[in-house]
């Protein structure tokens, strides 16, 4: 099936294009929002603007709705638009989602895409959190922490990378704090800077952290892409197909434009 994937530039909406690619669809366009609150209902707040870089070292075009009130029904209402988009632009039938276990966002998703007329697709859903961080490790993602509000969860946090050490620390404070390992509850935000989806990894430039005592964002102010590209003898393998899943291939991610762009939207 050919599909947008909804993408914060985070581990859960990364891996669920990379698992649909795997499956044998095809990821046509990206679908991101920058909302202006932080304290959004549906979407990823941190650091969305690196959400262009990543399209870029992905080759899929990117459509980005800046959203306005931060309550669940407005969120809908702008991703049903920004689908409706997506929908005539780049032809997709459904849509892929990094839901793990939130009936409440999944409902909203779902919603959107049956005002677009389109399939949700959601390989993630049901995952254990454990063995779903550990396979995020193992298959090659490399995410860091960008924002943590949850008791267990310092300043240290911010800005660290995720290995299988982490995880099982992470482990731990669930254990004492009854955080969601995953973060599906929003314990924490990540952003992903290299997986196999990728053909050049993010490199942070310069970057600034803030902690009031309970809640800490890392804030990425300079980023880059890794001058030298993967050679195809070392890019992971993706999907069934070489890169045929890959709409757009290595290449730029395109502006196409023409159908009605959803109010606040832009392509990349």
């Amino acid at each position: 099936m050919r599909l947008a994937a909804l993408f914060s530039g985070g581990k859960d909406s990364a891996y669920s294009a990379y698992r649909a690619i795997q499956e044998g669809h095809t990821v046509a366009c990206l679908v991101s929002a920058a909302p202006v609150s932080p304290d959004s209902m549906l979407f990823h707040a941190p650091n969305t603007h690196i959400t262009g870089l990543q399209a870029i070292s992905m080759g899929i075009p990117r459509i980005c709705a800046r959203s306005g009130p931060s309550d669940a029904d407005s969120e809908e209402k702008l991703l049903a638009e920004s689908l409706l988009f997506a929908r005539d632009e780049y032809r997709i039938q459904g849509v892929v989602h990094g839901g793990l276990s939130s009936a409440f966002q999944k409902r909203h998703f779902e919603g959107a895409c049956g005002s677009a007329g389109l399939e949700a697709v959601a390989p993630l859903w049901g995952l254990e959190p454990g063995q779903y961080m550990r396979s995020l490790v193992d298959d090659g993602f490399r995410f860091i922490i960008t924002a943590v509000s949850a008791g267990g969860l310092g300043a240290r946090w911010l800005g660290r990378e995720i290995g299988r050490r982490e995880i099982d620390e992470l482990g731990r404070i669930s254990a004492r704090h009854g955080l969601g390992l995953a973060f599906e509850g929003g314990e924490a935000e990540t952003l992903v800077v290299d997986c196999p989806l990728f053909s050049r990894e993010i490199r942070i430039l310069r970057s600034r952290g803030s902690w009031d005592g309970c809640r800490g964002i890392f804030e990425i102010e300079a980023a880059g892409l890794s001058r030298h590209a993967r050679r195809p003898q070392d890019q992971p393998p993706v999907g069934n197909k070489k890169d045929s899943q890959l709409a757009g291939g290595r290449r730029k991610a395109d502006t196409r434009a023409g159908a009605r762009r959803p109010e606040g939207a832009d392509t990349l």
